[in-house]
């Protein structure tokens, strides 16, 4: 049997004891308990809801129609010293995300999920470009909230945060990857693909079901797309205080693949095989197609689009429960091993 040289040996430690530390503060992390707070939006915008480490014990927390396991409005501790903002899909609340907002915690993340104006659980009134114009600049504004928190500021640094949004929030993502999309774009797709992504080009307006009406329902579908698109600006955010972006079956059908190609940060990317709702070819593969730095961080041949939603939304019906529904054949237990790898590789881009 041979051994390793001394100056082998002694080129190994180092690392050795890195590995480590990062294992002891991942156990301490994991220890340490979740607390919730909500803070005022600035400029008119909505709430954020916050998850942050703390070391008050949790208890039943009821929001919507979910029950939480954290300690609301207790004193922060200090985590890792990194924020991540969550950006949530379309008439979203933070709730349907908190079971990968908490585990962001356990990982020594803050956690800020900002609710979208016009765009949430209980107002539609902007959803689309009205919104997809604001997302971004609310995120840094979002940013803005924890840094003008007398508790929470402290313990955090804004110099490298990360950002994760899901659908239209990866839309968010993409743009704050340094993306431009314009309106124009958006009509120019669905002139061409009326047929085969007419969801995302309508949302939950009109369904077709193969039948007589599907041709009427098309017709009046282009006219006002023609005519609520009729915009050829383009459009985009970034902020220099955000150092990674993850993009989860992300609305992308509107951008300019070349602003993609090479981010503006390092941008992962989620694709659910099954997504009815934003068809990959249409959405996320063109990203990945143009991007040649961008990371598929997650690839789930048999996810639908909503499959990574978790908790899950109770008592869906109709079009929307068939979009968020799981497809056949996917297995739940692939949701938190997901959530890790897009936790692990926000830990490799925000705490070199």
């Amino acid at each position: 049997m041979s051994f390793p040289s001394w100056r082998r040996v002694r080129g190994i430690l180092p690392g050795l004891a890195v590995l480590t530390a990062i294992a002891a503060q991942t156990q301490l992390h994991a220890q340490a308990q979740v607390g919730l707070r909500e803070l005022p939006g600035l400029s008119g915008d909505g709430p954020v809801t916050v998850f942050y480490p703390s070391d008050a014990p949790a208890q039943a927390t009821v929001r919507g129609p979910f029950t939480l396991h954290v300690a609301p409005d207790v004193v922060p501790v200090r985590g890792n010293g990194r924020l991540v903002v969550l950006s949530h899909g379309s008439g979203g609340s933070p709730w349907i995300y908190s079971d990968f907002a908490i585990r962001l915690v356990r990982a020594g993340f803050v956690v800020a999920l900002p609710e979208h104006k016009g765009d949430n659980w209980h107002d539609h009134g902007m959803i689309g470009p009205p919104s997809w114009k604001r997302r971004p600049h609310e995120v840094s504004r979002a940013i803005d909230a924890v840094g003008a928190d007398p508790q929470l500021a402290p313990l955090v640094r804004l110099d490298r945060v990360g950002m994760w949004g899901m659908s239209a929030g990866g839309h968010t993502a993409l743009a704050l990857a340094g993306g431009r999309w314009s309106p124009s774009a958006l009509r120019a797709h669905c002139e061409a693909h009326i047929d085969d992504d007419f969801t995302a080009c309508v949302g939950l307006t009109l369904e077709l079901k193969g039948n007589w009406a599907d041709g009427m329902k098309k017709s009046v579908a282009r006219f006002f797309i023609g005519f609520l698109l009729d915009d050829t600006q383009w459009y985009g955010h970034t902020d220099p205080r955000i150092a990674a972006t993850v993009a989860e079956v992300p609305f992308a059908a509107d951008f300019d693949p070349a602003s993609l190609a090479r981010p503006a940060v390092p941008l992962g990317l989620v694709r659910n095989g099954q997504d009815a709702w934003l068809k990959p070819v249409y959405h996320v593969e063109p990203v990945l197609k143009a991007c040649v730095s961008c990371t598929l961080v997650v690839d789930l041949p048999m996810a639908g689009h909503g499959s990574l939603i978790s908790p899950q939304v109770p008592d869906l019906s109709g079009q929307v429960a068939r979009l968020l529904a799981d497809p056949p054949g996917f297995d739940r237990a692939q949701v938190p091993q997901a959530h890790e790898r897009i936790i692990q590789y926000l830990v490799n881009h925000l705490l070199p």
